[in-house]
């Protein structure tokens, strides 16, 4: 009897364990903004209350920070990390040339500065990152991408690399451009080209050992019979990047990963370029895919579908962007399998200005339904999502690059005109309007009485930029 209760207890110790890692694997930690997209399924949707309301938006205060480099994604956010042996909450990004730096959150003063070997080399050249860093599950790490094809593992505490792994043979054509993700221990990452798709080069799914960056597996869209790191040059199917903002999404629960991927062969085999794509948490097999009938019109005209990362709606849907001016909501169950499966979507919408949509969409479930925000160069625009069916309740003209939700509101910023947008989501009436400088791809965090947004362009080529801080008196 004592032995069937002890086992029955370990099961349930073990079961309670598992809950718990899946937990804050899948969720950050308490105050913390730990990636793009808040959590490992990028719905950039904060539950954790801000302190801001559209009844003291007006009270903010901005500072302007001056970095040395340009942070053309979004910062993270860490709650009390301990750095240099003192408490500090503490804004971490990556430049644009791969240095990764934490300040700390209400005074704006340097705390560490990580720089890869070699930065002198590429330091105002076409060779660039996108890639937001993430943050492990204690706030203790940070995992940062650099223009070298390098990702590295840096201590919080003072901002040295733990260690340092390749996921590209040829740094000088695949980029590290969507953000990374962490999921139970694996760091996920993909990669794929730079602007004017100069070949040689694959899109990759890299999956990293957290602990110690080995790297345990490689899919790659194109030559996807064969595993692990390819020479580009080798396999004869080129390009179809994975270059989405949100780089690779993960389901909670499973750990399966979404990608989308960019223009490029397709033949249902070995070549998945314009596909969408779900792998097992492993990166070893695939387990779902779709690509539209025109699949290859998009890729003769260069219309990515993977021009944004899939967004993982409920019921077994997903919806897909693209440069083609369009929104596929795909039925999972349709689409399972290793079969090819190509053909109509079962939705299709307009994106907000019928053009290219290089952001990451918005995605709230809770007490007021579903609902997805969506944001491009010429509007803004709600759906919500029922049924297997998107239907669209407002919209407007104004540019927006990736939304967030946090605190009940909704912010987007404005990379052509300036200035951040802030609107109640369920109406679309805008409660404020917070003037900043110009960008390209960058998106805010709001967390803890805080708004923080880089400002600024990869394409400039800088080695300066500047981070727009907004905060609640005493902050």
């Amino acid at each position: 009897m004592g032995w069937k209760w002890a086992q029955g207890a370990a099961l349930v110790a073990a079961v309670a364990s598992a809950m718990a890692l899946a937990a804050m694997a899948a969720t950050p930690g308490s105050g913390s903004w730990p990636r793009f997209g808040w959590n490992a399924q990028g719905t950039s949707d904060s539950p954790v209350p801000t302190g801001i309301t559209a009844n003291n938006l007006s009270r903010l205060k901005r500072q302007d920070v001056t970095l040395d480099g340009t942070v053309d994604a979004a910062v993270i956010f860490l709650h009390a990390a301990r750095i240099h042996g003192a408490r500090h909450d503490a804004f971490i990004f990556t430049t644009t040339y791969g240095k990764t730096e934490a300040l700390d959150a209400h005074s704006g003063q340097l705390l560490w500065r990580y720089t890869p070997p070699g930065y002198d080399d590429w330091a105002g050249s076409y060779r660039i990152t996108n890639a937001t860093p993430v943050a492990g599950p204690h706030g203790r790490y940070v995992y940062a991408a650099s223009p070298d094809g390098y990702l590295q593992k840096i201590a919080v505490a003072d901002g040295h690399a733990v260690w340092r792994t390749a996921i590209t043979r040829l740094a000088k054509r695949e980029k590290i451009t969507s953000s990374l993700n962490l999921w139970h221990g694996h760091l996920i990452a993909t990669t794929g080209g730079y602007v004017g798709d100069q070949t040689p080069y694959q899109g990759h799914v890299a999956i990293l050992d957290a602990a110690n960056g080995r790297l345990l597996h490689v899919w790659n869209a194109l030559c996807s019979n064969r595993a692990g790191l390819l020479e580009p040059a080798s396999c004869s199917q080129q390009r179809a990047a994975i270059w989405g903002r949100a780089g690779a999404v993960i389901q909670p629960g499973t750990g399966n990963i979404f990608i989308a991927t960019g223009n490029g062969p397709w033949n249902g085999k070995t070549a998945w370029g314009d596909a969408v794509i779900e792998l097992n948490a492993s990166a070893t097999r695939m387990l779902a895919n779709y690509t539209p009938t025109n699949t290859h019109e998009l890729n003769r005209r260069d219309l990515d579908i993977g021009s944004t990362s899939p967004v993982l709606l409920g019921n077994g849907y997903i919806a897909q962007g693209g440069k083609d001016g369009h929104i596929r909501v795909l039925r999972l169950a349709a689409i399972r399998g290793t079969d090819a499966h190509r053909g109509p979507a079962a939705q299709m919408v307009d994106t907000p200005g019928t053009t290219d949509l290089f952001t990451a969409p918005a995605l709230v479930q809770g007490s007021h339904g579903e609902w997805l925000f969506v944001a491009d160069y010429r509007g803004t625009e709600a759906w919500r999502f029922a049924d297997g069916r998107l239907s669209k309740a407002w919209s407007n003209e104004q540019a927006g690059t990736s939304p967030v939700v946090a605190g009940g509101l909704l912010y987007v910023y404005d990379p052509h005109g300036g200035g951040l947008y802030v609107y109640q989501p369920w109406s679309g009436r805008q409660v404020g309007d917070l003037p900043c400088p110009k960008g390209h791809w960058n998106s805010p965090i709001v967390v803890d009485g805080m708004i923080a947004e880089p400002v600024g362009s990869a394409n400039a080529h800088e080695t300066s930029g500047t981070l727009e801080i907004w905060r609640l008196p005493g902050k």
